[in-house]
């Protein structure tokens, strides 16, 4: 087994991962272990944009105030200021690094997204933000000298001893570092209906909850609720929000425009109650989807505006400006994750988290949108920047110990008793999806529940049943409906549960605030982490 060391490490390559190692190269080495290439991640799918407060008459206040009004009371108002206040240095270091946002003149084109009151979507690419910016910082980090990358390379388990966690196990040996910065995206695609790669499966949360680190708010998922609709179709192509920003309507198999009864904000309602309202709909008339139409709008600008968008319609037969579009609500992102601070920090000395793996509370029951990519940049600057501090020395190996190294875990194999990955997303959908209750989560939470309080299993459970075990355990522990998870047994919000649940191994649900679960782990003693 080789064994090496480095200062930082960061398992991942999607756009946290990578603004992460850019910072915490900046003063020592940096190694990046990915599994696929660094164009294979989530971030390269987006399509909206990134939200920040930078035209005439928009402020970080009203920003904030937005992101707070649609996370439905659970955001954590520390993290929400802080995202809002530095979003528009980010969007000037991404210009900086070569990100060419599209521009009216000399101003830039800012997109009216769900939830938003002012229009602040900066944008690129004709609806291909995520990819031009992805483009310009993969480029930055392959020609940075303190930057290796370890791509193809699946990253098997942390190393780590229940109190400190000191590298990663791969398929030929270990990688130590001083610090580790999870970055391996969110759970979308653990349901039949999504708009993720297929890679997109928890493996970052179930590494995390095999090494004891606390993970919260597993229960909120959003559901975006525009993705293509055809038949037989499983992963989805996304229509991006801004769509219906530029004034696309939604309308039912009987051509009726719907959603003005539905919400006064018509087709720009919330994420999450747009999707139950759509879900209703297709349920009333019994048609497997409703229609995106922008036959009322100019042709020549929505094509030359949402480019990317257009072009792949095409190809499927589509005309975007003049066709209905068949849409229906498909996974979308994972709100909760592994517990942090504001820095990234998790439960569990070592190691950091950012981007979608990781839960600071900034969305609270529900993404606002076009904060997912503002996410990576404000708080992967802050993981690379604690990252940084260490020392630019890597880990002595004989800080680890032998007993640690040797503790490699196997590569789960699948029990005949559990249901196969498809199944698994099927079940997903079908018992945890926009609408749930208590008998159907519960069918979720008994495939492994040995995996729930042991290491041993949990090392032994795929990752898929224990991630899906792990958003039913919550969803279940949430006697309500709140953002982004609605039960039907528990239909309304209830005051009592503006608080947040919150996992560990070997324990049960801890239901309370973020910083009481942060500050309970660090005062205790590591022989009882």
């Amino acid at each position: 087994m080789q064994v090496r060391s480095t200062r930082t490490l960061v398992i991942g390559s999607g756009l946290a991962g990578l603004y992460a190692a850019l910072r915490a190269a900046e003063t020592g080495p940096v190694v990046i272990v990915s599994r696929g290439s660094l164009r294979e991640s989530a971030s390269f799918w987006a399509q909206g944009g990134v939200a920040a407060a930078v035209s005439r008459g928009d402020t970080a206040v009203l920003h904030e105030a937005d992101t707070l009004r649609v996370g439905r009371g659970l955001c954590r108002v520390s993290a929400v200021e802080l995202l809002t206040e530095e979003a528009p240095r980010h969007l000037r270091r991404l210009r900086e690094l070569g990100v060419d946002f599209d521009r009216h003149g000399e101003e830039l084109e800012l997109a009216l997204e769900a939830g938003h009151s002012r229009r602040r979507i900066a944008h690129a690419g004709g609806g291909g933000t995520g990819r031009v910016i992805m483009e310009a910082v993969t480029a930055r980090v392959l020609e940075h000298a303190n930057i290796e990358i370890c791509d193809g390379t699946p990253a098997w388990g942390l190393v780590a001893d229940g109190a400190q966690c000191f590298g990663v196990h791969l398929p030929d040996g270990v990688i130590l570092a001083r610090q580790t910065i999870l970055a391996t995206g969110g759970a979308a695609s653990l349901f039949a209906r999504s708009t993720n790669p297929p890679g997109s499966r928890g493996q970052g949360l179930a590494m995390a909850w095999r090494a004891g680190a606390m993970l919260a708010d597993m229960e909120f998922q959003q559901f975006h609720p525009t993705a293509l609709a055809l038949p037989g179709q499983g992963d989805c192509f996304l229509i991006s929000e801004a769509v219906r920003g530029e004034g696309a309507w939604l309308l039912d198999s009987g051509g009726v425009r719907f959603m003005p009864d539905e919400h006064p904000e018509a087709e720009l309602a919330p994420r999450d109650e747009l999707t139950r309202a759509i879900t209703e709909r297709i349920r009333t008339t019994g048609h497997h989807c409703v229609y995106l139409s922008l036959a009322h709008l100019d042709p020549a600008e929505m094509h030359a505006r949402f480019s990317t968008v257009s072009n792949r319609l095409a190809e499927l037969g589509f005309d975007f400006a003049r066709d209905r579009i068949p849409v229906a609500p498909a996974a979308h992102f994972t709100m909760g994750g592994v517990l942090t601070t504001l820095n990234g920090s998790s439960s569990l000395p070592g190691l950091l988290a950012v981007g979608e793996v990781a839960c600071t509370g900034v969305h609270g029951a529900n993404r606002l949108a076009s904060n997912s990519l503002l996410e990576c940049l404000v708080f992967a600057d802050r993981a690379g920047f604690v990252a940084g501090e260490q020392p630019a020395s890597a880990l002595p190996v004989e800080e680890v110990g032998a007993e640690v190294l040797a503790a490699r875990p196997p590569m789960p194999a699948r029990p005949a008793t559990l249901p196969d990955l498809q199944a698994t997303r099927e079940l997903m959908w079908e018992r945890a999806g926009i609408i749930r209750d208590a008998a159907s989560l519960e069918t979720i939470t008994t495939l492994a529940p040995e995996a729930l309080v042991s290491r041993a299993a949990a090392v032994s459970t795929p990752a898929d049943v224990l991630v899906a075990m792990l958003v039913a355990r919550a969803a279940l522990e949430r006697e309500e409906s709140r953002g982004g998870h609605f039960r039907s047994d528990f239909p309304a919000e209830r005051p009592e549960w503006q608080q947040h649940v919150i996992q560990q191994i070997g324990e049960a649900p801890i239901v309370g605030s973020l910083e009481d679960a942060l500050a309970r782990r660090a005062t205790q003693p590591a022989a009882a982490r």
